[in-house]
C-alpha cells in the first residue's frame, strides 16, 4: 500500500501527544465532563476560569482527541453548524436570531486564537482565510448565491468576497477554478496540537483528565464508569457522533469523512500551485473536498468517501478504504496537473449529523445534565461557542448565548435501518451523479439530482447554499 492507514490520524500520529492515561477518581466532582474532545475540553477550560477552585474531571473513553477533534481538517471557520433556514423558521428570534448566531461564530474565531496566544499553545495557527473554489459554471452560480445568503444572515461584504477566475488562481492556481469565494476571517490549525495543548493546560491547573474511562450511564447528577459511580453537581455530555451510544435514541448519526496527507512537496511544486497565503481550501462541488497547506508544506485533503456504515458504525482507529484514498489523490491531480502527490497517511473519522443537519445545545435542569451534538463537520470553531453556551445553561445564566437558536433545537429522529443507510448513500449517489453531469456538460445551473438530494435530505436553504 505504501502509506500509513489509520492510527487515528496524521495529526495525532505526528504530534508529540502527552499521555494522560486512566486517572485516580474521586467519588464526587463539581463538574463531570464526558468526552475528551474540543467541546468537553473547552467546557472544562471556561468552568475553571469562572471558578478556579472547582473540582472538574474529564472522562474520555479512549484518548484525548480520539474522535473528530483529532481527525478533522483544522479549519477555524465562521460557517454555522446548521441549516440557517431551519433555525430561522423554528426559533423565536427568526432570522435575527441566526444573524446573532453568525456574529458569535465570528467572535469565537477571535476567542480561540486569543486563548492559543494567551496559553502559549502552538497549534500551527495561521489566519490565511478560506477559499472556496468553483470547479464548474454551475458551481460558480452556487458560489454567488451562497454569498447573497451569507449577506442576509449576518456577514459583512468584507467577510465574504467574490473572486473571479483570475483573482482565484492568483491565490491558488487550480486549473479547474472558474472563480471563488474568500472568507478572510478563517484560520488554519493543527487540530491535534490544539486539542492536546488545551488538555495539557487543564492538567497543569488541576483538572483531572482520565483516558480509557468510558462513561456507561448518565442519570440525574451521577455518571457510571467501569470503576463505579461518580456524583456530579453538573454533567456535560460532549460526545458528538458518539452521543446516541450514551444517551440513546437516534438523535445523531456518525457520517464518515476521510482524509489523506501528502509527503512534504518540493519548492517547484509550490511555485506551480501557489497557495502562499495558506488559505483553508475547499470547492463548491456537491461531493466537495476540504484541504489545508500544513506548516511543513504537505497538503491535507478530505472528503466524504464511503459516507455511512450500516447500523451507525464508527471507524475505530480510522483505517480508510483504498478507493477513497485514490479518489482524494485524484482530486488533487485534477486541480493541480503536473504535480505528483505521494500519499503519506490516510485516515477517517465521523462527524455527528442530526436529521435536519442542525446542531443543538440541550439542558435538563432537574438532572443537572447538558449536552451538545450535531456539528456536521463545522465543529472546530463551534465547539468553543457551544462550550460557553452549555456552561451558561448549566450555571443557570440568562445570556445572549443561551438565546441563540441552537438552544433546545428539536429535530426528529433518524429513520430506522435499513432506511437510514439507503437514505444517506442515496443522497451521496445523487450528488456524485450531479457533479459528473455538471463537469461533463459545463452546465450553468445545478443538476437536477443534486436539487432532489438536497431537498430530500433537508439540506436546502432556499438560497443555493447546500451543506454536507
Amino acid at each position: 500500500m505504501g502509506y500509513r492507514n489509520g492510527d487515528v490520524s496524521h495529526w495525532m500520529h505526528a504530534g508529540a501527544a502527552p499521555a494522560f492515561g486512566p486517572a485516580a477518581l474521586e467519588d464526587a466532582y463539581d463538574l463531570v465532563v464526558v468526552g475528551g474532545g474540543l467541546t468537553g475540553l473547552w467546557t472544562a477550560y471556561y468552568a475553571l476560569q469562572r471558578d478556579p477552585g472547582a473540582r472538574i474531571v474529564v472522562l474520555e473513553a479512549v484518548e484525548v482527541g480520539y474522535g473528530a477533534s483529532g481527525r478533522n481538517g483544522g479549519w477555524l471557520s465562521p460557517l454555522l453548524p446548521g441549516n440557517r433556514a431551519v433555525y430561522a423558521r423554528q426559533s423565536e428570534g427568526g432570522a435575527d436570531g441566526v444573524v446573532a448566531f453568525q456574529h458569535e461564530m465570528f467572535a469565537a474565531i477571535d476567542e480561540v486564537l486569543d486563548v492559543l496566544e494567551r496559553e502559549d499553545i502552538h497549534a500551527d495557527q495561521v489566519r490565511g482565510g478560506q477559499l472556496t473554489l468553483a470547479p464548474t459554471p454551475a458551481a460558480m452560480a452556487r458560489v454567488k448565491a451562497t454569498r447573497e445568503a451569507h449577506l442576509r444572515f449576518g456577514y459583512e461584504p468584507s467577510q465574504v468576497v467574490l473572486l473571479d477566475a483570475e483573482q482565484t488562481r492568483a491565490r491558488v492556481n487550480s486549473v479547474t477554478a472558474h472563480g471563488g469565494l474568500l472568507y478572510p476571517e478563517t484560520a488554519r490549525v493543527d487540530p491535534a496540537k490544539l486539542t492536546r495543548g488545551l488538555a495539557e493546560v487543564l492538567r497543569r491547573r488541576g483538572v483531572v483528565i482520565s483516558e480509557h474511562t468510558p462513561a456507561r450511564e448518565v442519570t440525574a447528577h451521577r455518571v457510571r464508569t467501569d470503576r463505579g459511580w461518580i456524583d456530579a453537581g453538573r454533567i456535560a455530555v460532549c460526545l458528538e457522533a458518539y452521543t446516541s451510544r450514551l444517551l440513546g435514541g437516534r438523535k445523531v448519526i456518525p457520517v464518515n469523512s476521510s482524509m489523506i496527507v501528502t509527503d512534504p512537496l518540493p519548492a517547484w511544486a509550490w511555485e506551480q500551485i501557489g497557495w502562499e497565503g495558506r488559505e483553508c481550501l475547499n470547492d463548491s462541488a456537491h461531493t466537495f473536498v476540504y484541504a489545508q497547506r500544513t506548516a511543513d508544506d504537505r497538503i491535507a485533503i478530505g472528503g466524504r468517501g464511503t459516507p455511512y456504515k450500516y447500523g451507525s458504525g464508527t471507524p475505530g482507529h480510522g483505517a480508510s478504504d483504498p478507493r477513497t484514498t485514490t479518489n482524494l489523490r485524484r482530486r488533487l491531480e485534477s486541480m493541480f496537473p503536473g504535480v505528483y502527490f505521494p500519499v503519506a497517511h490516510a485516515w477517517r473519522g465521523v462527524i455527528g449529523v442530526t436529521r435536519d443537519w442542525c446542531a443543538t445545545v440541550t439542558h435538563d435542569e432537574r438532572a443537572g445534565v447538558g449536552s451538545v451534538y450535531g456539528f456536521a463537520g463545522h465543529g472546530v470553531t463551534a465547539t468553543n461557542l457551544a462550550a460557553r453556551t452549555l456552561l451558561d445553561r448549566l450555571d443557570g445564566h440568562d445570556s445572549p448565548l443561551t438565546r441563540l437558536p441552537w438552544n433546545e433545537h428539536r429535530t426528529r429522529q433518524w429513520e430506522p435501518e435499513p432506511l437510514r443507510w439507503l437514505g444517506v448513500h442515496g443522497m451521496y449517489t445523487l450528488f456524485g451523479l450531479a457533479d459528473r453531469w455538471e463537469e461533463h456538460t459545463q452546465a450553468e445551473k445545478t443538476a437536477l439530482p443534486a436539487r432532489i438530494g438536497s431537498r430530500i435530505a433537508g439540506l436546502h436553504e432556499g438560497s443555493g447554499r447546500r451543506r454536507g
